[in-house]
């Protein structure tokens, strides 16, 4: 099938190589803008840029996807299926009616739940148990299209939203391949969202770093978990200053101290007390201008005095 790809971070990546594989023509790549890197402010590339180069795969970076030009490139590139994963632009009415198969979008919740830019983000967040990939058919509502199909799996109990973002990109680009196939043989399925259940899933914001320990563990810890790797949780309780948190733990222990006290620090990590009596270790952190370590190695050159 002659395909339009649209997508810019890693998680689009894995479905671009998988409609590649499948022997499908990608006639064209659609990506967002470069952007400046760094101190150097260096243009770097989306890595769906760089993977659609190496396979010499066209690239085109329209500013606006509602300009008349963006139309008429996607008019003379004449798909017959246009496949969006995390494009981060909305298509008008006017490009989604282009496509003899239409338009469709791997996205990474199980709709209508997260709707929205960070869904895998918000299922952590809110402590999902389950979360998964849909193929659906893109309409004017965000995230509101018909469902081809769906593929749900597990989040692990300490899976934080960049692990998990791997698994469902994996998981997104199967499903993809077989929405793909049912398109072409005519069997696609079409199934409408119940709008009753949508819930939905904005974008990230620094806001949402500091950790409030008035809060119960298992919140804290999927605020950990969901915020992995930007902004990522923060607090200022450990050393005095605003310090990122990328890995805690349960341990299933009480205590009556203050909900931010510091119960104990060593080489088993740094052990918080919550909101609910319940304790939360820290065992990885990354200290303001220094790297992501071990709390026990930060503690090695930053000894808690109790």
């Amino acid at each position: 099938m002659r395909i339009l790809f649209m997508g810019t971070p890693e998680f689009a990546v894995t479905s671009l190589r998988r409609l590649v594989k499948d022997g499908h023509t990608v006639c064209g790549v659609f990506t967002q803008p470069d952007k400046p890197k760094n101190r150097g402010h260096k243009l770097s590339f989306s890595p769906v840029k760089e993977y659609a180069l190496t396979e010499k795969i066209p690239v085109y970076q329209p500013l606006s996807m509602r300009s008349s030009e963006a139309l008429s490139l996607v008019r003379d590139l004449a798909p017959e299926l246009i496949v969006v994963a995390a494009y981060g632009k909305i298509l008008p009415e006017e490009i989604l009616g282009v496509p003899h198969y239409g338009c469709i979008n791997v996205h990474s919740s199980l709709l209508p739940k997260y709707r929205g830019a960070a869904p895998i983000n918000w299922a952590i967040l809110n402590g999902e148990k389950e979360s998964g990939v849909s193929i659906m058919y893109m309409a004017k509502e965000l995230d509101a299209g018909d469902v081809i199909l769906q593929k749900s799996t597990p989040i692990g109990e300490e899976e934080d939203a960049q692990s998990l973002t791997a698994r469902l990109a994996d998981l997104g680009a199967g499903a993809l391949s077989q929405a793909v196939a049912s398109l072409a043989d005519g069997t696609a399925a079409r199934v409408p969202q119940d709008a009753s259940l949508h819930t939905y899933a904005p974008m990230l914001g620094k806001e949402m770093s500091p950790i409030d320990w008035s809060r119960p563990a298992r919140e804290i810890a999927c605020q950990v978990r969901g915020l992995i790797p930007w902004p990522c949780a923060s607090t200022d309780v450990i050393s005095g200053e605003p310090m990122k948190l990328f890995f805690v733990r349960e341990i299933g222990e009480e205590t009556a101290a203050a909900p931010g006290s510091i119960i104990a620090a060593g080489k088993q990590g740094i052990d918080l007390a919550c909101g609910d009596g319940k304790v939360l270790r820290v065992l990885e952190l990354q200290a303001q201008g220094g790297k992501r370590m071990a709390a026990a190695a930060y503690l090695a050159g930053h000894p808690i005095q109790r």
